[in-house]
Order: structure tokens, then C-alpha cells, then sequence
């Protein structure tokens, strides 16, 4: 008797999470998801309008999840209170836990749960994993669809004859001796877990995953409880063009604030965006989406200039009301037009792209 696995699928308010629900939708009809979206009170009205458009797409309703229940104030200004001022930091991310991972988790209870995570198929990161036994991240995005964890523990060099068994049940299938010639070579300082891993999915994508999928029956992960699991027959890899095409071919649009505005600054002509979605003060913030902001939204940026009223700072090295200071703007707007020119080109996100060269692309929200 299978057991009942929820299926929950998290939306930011951004590209990837918007462009993964749209695409495990269409592609996934047999999943019953749950779509959910972790409301900090602070989201940027171009976000709220991408979850209106995809309940309009998917017919249903997203469920809104809160880390209150009163309606008397939003989440952040509860939790900041409460931390006395105290700002989130990329040293103290109080505000990713208690707003997005506390209210997902308890949102999940002690259910089994397949989590849908939308990392690309070009991004190097693994993306959110949750502590608790029963909930097991999935990215349908990457031509390997499994989290690290779930690797290592089928992968283990203690489990090489297993492995080399379940291959033998699957008789019927191609390049299955390749497969089993590779799997007999342990894990070494010569052959890499992830060499082992690449040189596995590089043969057969398909036999890769069931052969982790039958191995993980004997295991307490949510996807043991499954008697079938669609995504096993999941060969696609999507980079970034890809999400965005998703957005645009389906009609739900790609949110507002990843499109470039040009500006001109001493005769030179520039653009900026925002490269995520989520809170709009976010400290990941780079100084040119601090710019976007207070010149696309001054009056949420007046409002961000408040909580450092308290004493703490969004950025350590600098006050928002410095920042927008003329001497100071005209500088940071020369340094990304610099900078842009130097390490991107012909971009409609150019903001996006720019971060990716950087290396300052970081998972700020879990999903």
C-alpha cells in the first residue's frame, strides 16, 4: 500500500520558482502540487502581481503562508521587534529562517514530502535542503534531478554490490554493462564522487534514475513510499534562456523588475535591474539594485532608511541615506557601467548576467 507523499513546490516571486511551477504544471498533470509562496509582508508589489498571474494560470489558489497569525503587523516587523532592532545580515539570516523555512517546515508537518526546487541546469549550487528526514528536495531542472545527500548514501562505496544487483534485475536495459563497469570503481582521489556521478549521467540519464529510485526503497526517504516516480523519464537541463522562455510562451510574463532601465550618468549610458525577488531591502542587495530601488521605488526605500533608524545597517560599510547622496550615486552607477561593459554583453537581464560572471549569485531565500 503506497503511502500518501505530498508533493509542495515553493514560489518566490522569482523566475525560476515561477518558471518551475509553470513547467512541472504542464509537464507533471498525474502530480497533485501544492503550490505555496512564504509571505514576509515585504515583497515587492511586482512580486504579488506574478502570484496573482499564476493563480490565474494554474486555476487555483496559492497557498500564502505566514510565520504569524495576526494580521496586526507583517512578519518581518514582528520578528524584527522582537530582535530589538537587530537587522538580518549575511552573518545572522534570522530573517530566512523564521520567515521561510520555520513556516515551510511547519506548513510540511511530519508529512512525507517531495520538495521541487528550481536550480538551473547552468547553476553550481545545490540549492535548499531541508534537516528533516521527511521532506526530499527534487530539481527537475538539472539532468540530475537527485540532491547530494540522496547520492552519497546510494552512491557509497558500501553499497557498490547492491548497486551492481539492482543493474542485473534491470537486464533489459541499454548500456547496462557500461553502467556496471563504472559503478564497480570505488570513490578515490582518482575517481572523484562527482566524476563517478557525471560519467554515469553522461551514458544514460533514464537508467541512472531508476537505479537510484530502486535503491532508494530500502531507505526513509519520501520518495521509497512512491510505487512510481514520472520524473525518472526527466532528461531535460534548462539554463536561464529557457526559464525565461517558459514565462513568455505561457503568457504569465517575467516579473517587471528583471527588465534592464537604462539611465545616463556624465554623458555614458548604463542599465540596471533586479537580480532577485523576495523582500525588497534584501541585504544581498548589490549597491546598484539599492539605486534601482530608490529611484523605481522611493517610497520603499525611504521606508528601508527607517529600520536603520534603530542603529543597525543594511550594509556594513555604508547608511542608505549616504548612498543616495548625488556624489555617491553618479559613482556606483559609473562603477556597473564599468563593470558591465567589462564582463557582459547584449543582455536584456543585464543585471542577472552580470552577477553570474561575478560569482555573487547567492541562494538568499530557500525558494
Amino acid at each position: 500500500m503506497t503511502k500518501k507523499v505530498r508533493h509542495v513546490l515553493g514560489i518566490s516571486g522569482g523566475k525560476d520558482s515561477a518558471a518551475l511551477a509553470i513547467y512541472m504544471h504542464d509537464h507533471y498533470p498525474e502530480l497533485d502540487i501544492e503550490y505555496y509562496f512564504c509571505d514576509t509582508g515585504m515583497e515587492l508589489t511586482e512580486t504579488t502581481d506574478l502570484i496573482k498571474n499564476l493563480e490565474v494560470y494554474f486555476g487555483k489558489e496559492i497557498k500564502k503562508l505566514r510565520a504569524i497569525k495576526s494580521d496586526r503587523t507583517t512578519p518581518f516587523d514582528y520578528y524584527w521587534k522582537s530582535y530589538k532592532g537587530y537587522l538580518p545580515s549575511s552573518n545572522a539570516r534570522w530573517c530566512t529562517k523564521k520567515l521561510k523555512l520555520d513556516p515551510f517546515e511547519s506548513f510540511i508537518g511530519n508529512d512525507p514530502a517531495i520538495s521541487y526546487v528550481g536550480i538551473r541546469g547552468d547553476e553550481d549550487r545545490e540549492g535548499y535542503i531541508s534537516t528533516k528526514p521527511n521532506i526530499q528536495s527534487i530539481f527537475p531542472f538539472r539532468k540530475n534531478i537527485w540532491s547530494v545527500d540522496v547520492l552519497s548514501q546510494v552512491y557509497h562505496n558500501d553499497n557498490i554490490n547492491r548497486l551492481v544487483q539492482i543493474c542485473e534485475k534491470l537486464s533489459n536495459e541499454r548500456n547496462l554493462s557500461r553502467f556496471i563497469e563504472i559503478i564497480k570503481v570505488p570513490k578515490s582521489l582518482k575517481f572523484s564522487f562527482s566524476k563517478k556521478i557525471n560519467s554515469l549521467l553522461s551514458i544514460d540519464i533514464k537508467l541512472f534514475n531508476k537505479i537510484v529510485f530502486e535503491s532508494l526503497k530500502t531507505s526513509s526517504y519520501p520518495v521509497s513510499m512512491l510505487n512510481d516516480f514520472p520524473l525518472l523519464s526527466n532528461e531535460d537541463n534548462l539554463n536561464r534562456d529557457d526559464i525565461f522562455q517558459i514565462l513568455k510562451d505561457n503568457g504569465v510574463g517575467v516579473p517587471s523588475y528583471y527588465n534592464a532601465v537604462p539611465y545616463t550618468v556624465n554623458g555614458l549610458k548604463g542599465e540596471y535591474a533586479r537580480s532577485r525577488s523576495g523582500c525588497f531591502f534584501c541585504f544581498f542587495q548589490q549597491k546598484i539594485e539599492w539605486v534601482w530601488l530608490y529611484e523605481q521605488h522611493p517610497d520603499l526605500y525611504k521606508k528601508a532608511m527607517e529600520y536603520e533608524k534603530s542603529g543597525y545597517t543594511w550594509m556594513q560599510d555604508e547608511r542608505l541615506s549616504d548612498l543616495i547622496k548625488p556624489d555617491r550615486l553618479n559613482q556606483i552607477k559609473l562603477s556597473n557601467i564599468k563593470s558591465t561593459n567589462k564582463k557582459v554583453s547584449n543582455s536584456p537581464y543585464l543585471l542577472d548576467k552580470l552577477m553570474e560572471a561575478e560569482g555573487l549569485v547567492c541562494a538568499n531565500c530557500f525558494i
